[in-house]
């Protein structure tokens, strides 16, 4: 048994396949145990849409994702500090990871250039403007600018307080070109070094309830996703993330990028995660690959959207098959039967297609609740079942 552990933090990998590069572990933080592979629903404000803590533990969601951009210029990271820190500020108590900002690098910048998602009112548009020191934003809510380097992204992190914090990187869309890549890769390992110097300022007793991960970058070219690899697994980080992927680029090449950073990392023996990851072939690929964390918006953004996971057969599980349906179609009005005979959540429990196919129809905000709760615990369900053909040895 491999075991890499600090203070009230541990990693410990209970079983590695045979087969695959894919391993089943237990994450210890002072916010409970998170048994792996796991998936990590995305809290982007502090909260997972239309849902408390109730529905979480009931779900048996191990861990969430709260995005350090969006806090910050929502409601700001000072009233969340004076409330405690984020698990007291939300009443989630369960363990949490924060992201440095770095994304929205990547996001932002799209979002000005497409002109989405702009509320305010500004002659210039650009959201993002990058140099080596760090990144420039105008909020996308009110036009205000905030300028995060690694040192804010950090201490940004610390009085949030999640049990977990990422260091501050910079995202490229899968169309950079390769100067650009070469650039991002030198300035995540230099953030990184800054990120990790920030972040060893902390007193005794906050470093005791926080770990920090470092992010590892270099675009869709090989060379660099493994110079980077290399960069970042050499820095003392309590665990590693591979970012930069899902960002536009085939799903044959996500595969390659992530292959590549584990060709130069493979046996190291600290928790991978892999950012912005949730399509279910995906997951079950980059798990064999020795992937033990992921994060995505989908199943909640799906759930919102009225599209319900549906049809799977565990262990068996067809990726080419239908997975979802439209409940807004209109042959679910007269269907009693529940979302998916096969699982035992709250909404399919309790309530029938017909019934679902109703509040989306007639906007119930009941409707956003018991899609999550089923999208959420269908993705619960695929996740229990990988770590069970691992252990099996079928994985």
């Amino acid at each position: 048994m491999t075991k890499f552990n600090s203070n009230s933090f541990s990693f410990k990998i209970l079983y590695k396949s045979k087969k695959t590069n894919a391993r089943m572990g237990l994450i210890q933080t002072p916010h409970g145990k998170i048994k792996t592979p796991a998936f990590v629903p995305c809290a982007t404000k502090g909260t997972l849409k239309s849902l408390v803590i109730e529905d979480l533990n009931q779900i048996k969601t191990q861990i969430v994702f709260v995005n350090t951009y969006h806090v910050v210029v929502s409601c700001g990271i000072e009233i969340i500090n004076k409330a405690g820190g984020i698990h007291k500020f939300s009443n989630l108590d369960l363990p949490i990871i924060t992201d440095s900002g770095g994304f929205q690098i990547f996001s932002l910048k799209r979002q000005a250039q497409s002109g989405k998602s702009i509320k305010y009112n500004s002659d210039s548009p650009t959201l993002v403007k990058i140099d080596d020191g760090g990144v420039k934003f105008r909020s996308h809510i009110n036009g205000n600018e905030f300028y995060f380097t690694p040192e804010f992204s950090i201490e940004a992190q610390q009085k949030i307080g999640a049990d977990f914090i990422v260091a501050f990187d910079q995202c490229l869309p899968a169309g950079a070109t390769r100067k650009q890549a070469e650039r991002s890769v030198g300035r995540t390992y230099d953030w990184a070094n800054r990120s990790i110097k920030s972040f060893n300022d902390l007193t005794i007793e906050q470093s005791n309830n926080q770990k920090i991960f470092g992010v590892i970058q270099g675009g869709i070219h090989k060379d660099l996703r493994r110079k980077s690899a290399k960069d970042i697994s050499s820095l003392p980080f309590w665990g590693l993330s591979i970012g930069g992927v899902a960002v536009g680029e085939s799903k044959l090449q996500m595969r390659h990028q992530v292959k590549w950073v584990f060709d130069e990392i493979q046996d190291d023996p600290r928790p991978r995660h892999l950012l912005g990851v949730g399509d279910f072939d995906d997951i079950s690929d980059c798990i064999a690959m020795g992937v033990d964390t992921f994060d995505c918006v989908s199943p909640t953004r799906l759930a919102r959207m009225g599209r319900l996971y549906t049809n799977f057969q565990f262990p068996s599980f067809n990726f080419q098959k239908k997975s979802e349906i439209d409940i807004f179609q209109h042959k679910y009005k007269n269907d009693l039967r529940p979302i998916d005979k096969d699982c035992c959540c709250y909404s399919c429990v309790n309530y029938t297609r017909a019934y679902l196919h109703h509040l989306f129809k007639t906007r119930e905000l009941t409707a956003y609740r018991l899609a999550t709760i089923h999208n959420l615990q269908i993705m619960e369900n695929f996740m229990k079942n990988l770590r069970g053909q691992i252990e099996a040895g079928k994985m």
